[in-house]
């Protein structure tokens, strides 16, 4: 019996993946557990293990392709069935189900897949086959959403497209009913019973090609269509990537000489909008930020740091430090240690409520926001309480290395008990950071900006810092956050403390 390779659960919020690399070709030989592709995230790289021992049958997902969690990679068959004549590329298959040897049209339901666990239902986003349509197994013929995914649902056989019993935009449960398909010799000249008008080619000559779910809604967010993005996906498949080249190159051509300056009427306004229903994923993902900003008393004290000792600190020593460390000293270091040294004076910015219960947290595992070209992650430090500087810049630099070339693991970026975030590097002056939870506490570092400060009665130029800390007011009282955010001034201003404990 053939088993299926599918694409495994990817993470909190992840719900495509790009197939990056397949370790194996049809026809070889795989143990259980044995490598077979490697997928690529936002954020993490997947490698997909072989569940069984057997043959690989067939692939059915290519390199390049973007698959949704759960989708269908491969077939593996076991090796005492799978012979020369079965193990074959089959990127679509084409035996005839049993009712084509005598030419009758047999009706196969596509039903709605496994949604995973504590998922009951989904909406029904994107057909991309209309009645009538041919297709062929393992094809995809629709995309549904889901509180935490989105699943693609490929054809169980080759066949017409006879009727669709759920359209977009409607609600389905796990083992539903989404459509029926004619297979055999006789689909193919099966009537639609509502035949749809037929498709508008489109300017590049590719309407029967479906672009990528990520690509479609970055064209929705940017107000592109298809026809305005060149793809390099099969087939001219427009992907994610070439969404972001459209919009480069949109802004790097020079706007044409304007016209004469005239108000737009509403109604022209209205035809250069672009309504687009919110996935339930974007849906859910709004509705619980919402419900933690609800939930937690958020407020934000501010404070100002003259970096000048830091500065000077860091100046005198890191050609030394770098020598005798082989790292970097930047300002992260001092600032966890900072951050460190004030948490143990104010425990609860360190703690968490769980129900009526606060729970205090004996180290201090510490989130360091990093950038990447795929967007910001959270790389978390664990038990920086008993590293020193130079394990902290150290650690620092491999998590932020492996962060932008997205091999870091879902596990690495959680489990943080409060969080650094520095928007100074791109330029922020001032900012309020909000609360990551359970946390309790994250604290915005910003830009540092040379501005006129008044020491000892006289006017001097000093290198200053504005920092924020974000706290849960059910938790942390103003005279606890107040006091964290003074420590950490304190031991910016004078780095002696950390090493006296003062």
């Amino acid at each position: 019996m053939t088993t299926e390779v599918r694409v495994p659960t990817l993470g909190e919020s992840v719900t495509e993946a790009t197939v990056a690399t397949w370790f194996k070709k049809p026809g070889d030989s795989v143990a259980v557990d044995e490598m077979l592709c490697e997928l690529e995230t936002d954020k993490v790289t997947v490698e997909v293990p072989s569940p069984v021992e057997g043959i690989l049958e067939d692939i059915v997902a290519q390199e390049g392709d973007t698959v949704g969690v759960d989708a269908l990679l491969a077939n593996v068959a076991p090796a005492g069935e799978a012979g020369s004549a079965d193990v074959e590329l089959r990127p679509s298959s084409t035996k005839p189900a049993p009712a084509a040897e005598s030419g009758s049209a047999a009706p196969v339901d596509v039903m709605v897949p496994t949604l995973g666990e504590s998922v009951s239902e989904a909406t029904v986003s994107t057909w991309f086959k209309k009645v009538g349509d041919s297709v062929t197994q393992d094809e995809m013929l629709c995309e549904l959403e889901t509180d935490k995914v989105s699943v693609e649902v490929p054809a169980p056989a080759s066949g017409t497209l006879t009727e669709i019993l759920a359209p977009e935009g409607d609600t389905v449960e796990a083992g539903g009913k989404l459509a029926i398909l004619s297979s055999g010799a006789g689909a193919a000249a099966a009537p639609a019973p509502s035949p749809a008008p037929a498709a508008e080619p489109s300017k590049s000559g590719r309407s029967d090609v479906e672009d990528a779910p990520s690509a479609k809604k970055a064209m929705a967010e940017a107000g592109l269509s298809s026809s305005q993005v060149q793809g390099t996906g099969k087939d001219g498949r427009v992907m994610k990537a070439d969404v972001g080249a459209a919009i480069a190159a949109a802004k790097a051509t020079p706007a044409a000489p304007a016209a004469a300056p005239r108000a737009p009427s509403p109604a022209e306004d209205a035809a250069r909008e672009e309504r687009v229903k919110m996935t339930r994923l974007r849906q859910t993902i709004a509705r619980r930020l919402k419900d933690a900003q609800n939930t937690a008393a958020m407020l934000t004290t501010y404070n100002e740091v003259d970096m000048t000792e830091t500065m000077a600190l860091r100046s005198q020593y890191k050609d030394l430090f770098e020598k005798k460390h082989g790292v970097r000293l930047g300002f992260m270091s001092f600032f966890t240690k900072a951050c460190v040294h004030a948490l143990k004076e104010v425990p609860e910015v360190n703690a968490e409520i769980d129900g009526t219960d606060v729970v205090y947290k004996n180290f201090v595992h510490m989130g360091i926001a990093a950038g990447t070209p795929q967007g910001l992650v959270v790389p978390v430090l664990r038990d920086v309480d008993k590293k020193s500087f130079a394990e902290i810049e150290g650690e620092i630099a491999e998590k932020g290395k492996r962060a932008r070339d997205g091999k870091l693991s879902m596990a690495e970026m959680q489990g943080g008990t409060f969080t650094i975030s520095n928007g100074g590097v791109y330029g922020s002056l001032m900012s309020s950071p909000i609360l990551n939870p359970p946390q309790s506490g994250i604290l915005g570092m910003h830009k540092i900006q040379d501005r006129p400060m008044v020491i000892n009665g006289e006017i001097k130029i000093r290198p200053m810092m504005y920092l924020a800390l974000s706290y849960d007011h059910r938790i942390v009282d103003g005279k606890g956050a107040v006091t964290f955010l003074v420590r950490v001034k304190e031991a910016l201003e004078d780095p002696r403390r950390l090493l006296m404990d003062l």
